[in-house]
């Protein structure tokens, strides 16, 4: 038994992190009490918070665990295992678990549907679960976005269905205290991995390091199971090498299990055909109304999950068209006196480039404005050169300061700054706008009518939209 769904009371310190926020939307469907705690900074979640009525306090401390919890479930970050709040539970007997072992806890009994990698995580789970839903199989799912458009929810715990949609996250249980892999807590049945980079080099000092855990992951498929498994990346197709578990492969590449094929975009929506090579099969004119060949290959996931699962054909079809969209993934958030703001959390290299090339077909001759804002000063130094060669679709680029990590120091061999020189030398129109302020200046001189502008990064780049949206009014 899983006691977790048989506590009455239970505690988030951090809650409101994507990944708390969803967690404690299940357990709240499970009919337990849920309190939080965390920042006072306005974040993407306040909004599901006010909605499904759950309190939390600012600040952290041996004053939010009045009345006393059953049990604390803290993030990785704001010290994680290390904050004060969490030390303060421990010494009152409180149980504590990582919202990684959590969530390891609440899929027991279900058949757990995962998915992992540097991108595109968000968007194939959020697709997996508008599929099962649209097919009657009552998913539960916890993902972490501020909201999912088709479902209204970024989680839900169904005791109905048999399947538990999550990402799998390949970054440290709590930095510094457990630095067991996230997903080593996962036990999934279906598995899909969109992509391999290095993407925590503070963690993983190298590429091969980064592999290898994937690896070991993979190697938690059953028999009746599935990897479902991206060709198109050269880490992916090297990782899955004589692995032994049930495999099959997807990606534009032509050795692929499932080919995608001939896409074009069309009146707002991109269209794709399939060849399903091990059912001998072509699958022709899917529709999503999403931008992006990548978003065919996050598609094509969570159409082979599906079939799997056995959902047929039409069903799968209307299913990836139900789906609109996440908060934070190439979401538009208004039109205001002839140019479109839209938002995304690209962080890496390659969801950047993957994102502006979406963006520059998307859109046609409109001219790409990117303003970029990198997350964490160890990504950026350790991936400096990459980022330095992401942005050749976008027509304007600018760069704000750095967003640090609470876990690490400023490092002054790396800033904001240098990155936008570095970019120069590709490109010509290349700014650096500094905070947030300075900033909305420069897009009040900058950007004109026709422009889509686009605000990149996993950092607070998010709070510029209110003041963006009256900036470009006025």
């Amino acid at each position: 038994m899983n006691i977790i769904k048989d506590l009455k009371h239970i505690h988030f310190t951090g809650i409101k992190g994507v990944g708390m926020t969803s967690l404690a939307l299940c357990l709240q469907d499970l009919g337990i009490q849920i309190s939080g705690s965390d920042i006072p900074e306005v974040f993407v979640t306040d909004e599901i918070l006010a909605k499904r009525k759950i309190n939390w306090k600012a600040g952290f401390g041996k004053q939010n665990l009045k009345p006393r919890p059953d049990l604390i479930i803290t993030t990785g970050a704001h010290g994680g295992l290390n904050n004060p709040e969490v030390i303060a539970a421990k010494k009152m007997g409180i149980p504590v678990l990582t919202h990684a072992e959590a969530l390891g806890r609440i899929t027991k009994g279900k058949d757990t549907i995962a998915v992992c990698g540097v991108g595109g995580k968000t968007t194939t789970s959020s697709m997996i679960a508008t599929l099962l839903d649209y097919g009657g199989l009552n998913p539960s799912f916890a993902i972490g976005v501020g909201n999912i458009f088709p479902l209204g929810v970024p989680a839900r715990f169904d005791k109905m269905g048999n399947n538990f949609i999550c990402e799998a996250d390949e970054y440290a249980n709590s930095f510094g205290v457990d630095n067991r892999p996230r997903f080593s807590y996962l036990t999934p049945k279906i598995l899909i991995v969109t992509n391999i980079e290095h993407d925590h080099p503070d963690l993983y000092p190298s590429l091969e390091e980064t592999k290898k855990t994937f690896r070991e992951f993979f190697l938690k498929v059953g028999k009746d199971g599935l990897l479902i498994a991206c060709l198109d990346n050269l880490n992916v197709s090297q990782t899955i090498r004589g692995l032994g578990v049930p495999v099959t492969t997807y990606g534009f590449n032509e050795k692929a299990d499932w080919q995608i094929k001939d896409v074009y975009f069309k009146e707002a929506k991109t269209h794709f055909s399939l060849i399903a090579r091990q059912e001998n099969k072509r699958y022709e004119d899917l529709a999503l109304n999403i931008p992006g060949r990548f978003n065919t290959q996050n598609a094509t996931a969570a159409f082979i999950a599906g079939r799997f699962l056995g959902l047929q054909e039409d069903t799968l079809r209307k299913g990836l068209e139900k789906y609109l969209g996440c908060r934070r993934r190439f979401e538009k958030i208004g039109e205001i006196d002839g140019v479109s703001i839209y938002d995304d959390y690209a962080h890496h290299p390659k969801e950047l480039k993957a994102l502006l090339a979406a963006a520059k077909e998307w859109f046609g001759g409109r001219r790409v404005v990117a303003l970029f804002q990198p997350h964490t000063y160890s990504r950026t130094k350790v991936l400096f050169n990459d980022f330095s060669r992401s942005f050749g679709d976008a027509d304007v680029v600018a760069f704000m300061d750095i967003y640090a990590s609470a876990r690490e120091k400023p490092d002054l061999g790396v800033n904001s700054k240098k990155l936008a020189q570095e970019v120069k030398k590709y490109q010509r129109r290349v700014y650096y706008t500094a905070g947030q302020k300075e900033t909305l200046s420069w897009i009040k001189r900058e950007v004109r009518v026709g422009d889509v502008l686009i605000t990149l990064g996993a950092g607070d780049i998010f709070h510029l939209h209110k003041n963006l949206l009256k900036t470009l009014h006025e």
